[in-house]
């Protein structure tokens, strides 16, 4: 059998999981959910929501409901809706020139798709963290520090207390507590998108929105991103794209199936892959096409 040479690429992937590993206590390592529906209380949901980039049709009459304590996973070929569906929610698509959504997204029972919603504070409460880990170019403690500038919070110890409480919730403060100081791009892209999570948290969204956040990581890191998820979730709802199908079964409740700008079906995880009802979807699990 041939050995293999550890490289320092793979050395320091293997050292970031295991500082993630040594940084939550044993009952939280390799938490996975079940696969089903756990909670009845809807925070967030769309209600015949069609997107339009000009004269194009993107998606056609969707409506979901997030609910609290869950992860949806929206899964789908590329280009059927399922990511221009999740930057809907949160409003993101107004900053595409030509974009327009109608159709009714409701958070905590109020429409927010209006002309005169203030999407800054919206997206305080609906967060997203994106494809490719995109820390500020600043120092960690001040990528964590930024938005609660922003919003007001002056405070030095509050500010100092948010940023201990977001590393913690994003497993990275034991790695990162005595280089607070030091540019967010010393660290490596696991911990790079843990910031970008930490960064979220410190907001304490009810909703985070993931678009395929584990697409530029190595499959370690990819691990420890997936465990996170699933130890923040019992305060809010998630929602994440995702082309990984091993992926979506092991991190959510529930999934939805696009295709072709339609949303084709919706159900517990654990149904969607074990009984699909649709053939579209049955033939996009089996491999028939991607």
């Amino acid at each position: 059998m041939s050995e293999i040479n550890a490289t320092p690429a793979t050395e320091a992937a293997a050292s970031d999981t295991q500082d993630f590993l040594s940084s939550v206590g044993e009952s939280e390592k390799r938490v996975r959910v079940s696969g089903k529906a756990v909670s009845d209380e809807v925070v967030l949901s769309t209600k015949d929501v069609n997107v339009y980039y000009g004269d194009h049709h993107a998606l056609h009459d969707t409506s979901l409901d997030f609910h609290k304590g869950e992860i949806t996973a929206l899964i789908g070929p590329s280009g059927c809706g399922k990511s221009t569906f999740l930057r809907s929610l949160n409003l993101m698509n107004r900053e595409i020139r030509g974009c327009r959504v109608e159709g009714e997204i409701n958070y905590r029972g109020r429409n927010v798709n209006t002309k005169t919603e203030n999407t800054y504070e919206l997206r305080r409460s609906i967060g997203m963290v994106f494809q490719q880990p995109n820390p500020f170019r600043k120092s960690i403690r001040d990528n964590i520090t930024f938005a609660p500038r922003r919003h007001g919070i002056t405070d030095r110890d509050e500010l100092d207390r948010m940023v201990e409480e977001s590393l913690r919730g994003a497993a990275l403060w034991d790695e990162v507590k005595d280089k607070l100081d030091k540019s967010a791009y010393a660290l490596s892209g696991g911990q790079q998108q843990r910031l970008c999570i930490a960064r979220t948290l410190a907001l304490n969204p009810d909703v985070i929105l993931f678009d395929e956040p584990c697409s530029a990581l190595d499959p370690i890191s990819t691990l420890a991103i997936e465990d996170l998820m699933s130890s923040i979730v019992a305060e809010r709802a998630i929602v994440i794209v995702t082309h990984n199908m091993e992926q979506a079964s092991r991190v959510s409740n529930r999934t939805a199936f696009f295709y072709m700008g339609d949303m084709v079906e919706y159900d517990e995880t654990d149904e969607i892959f074990q009984r699909p009802k649709d053939k579209r979807l049955n033939d996009y699990l089996t491999g028939m096409f991607s």
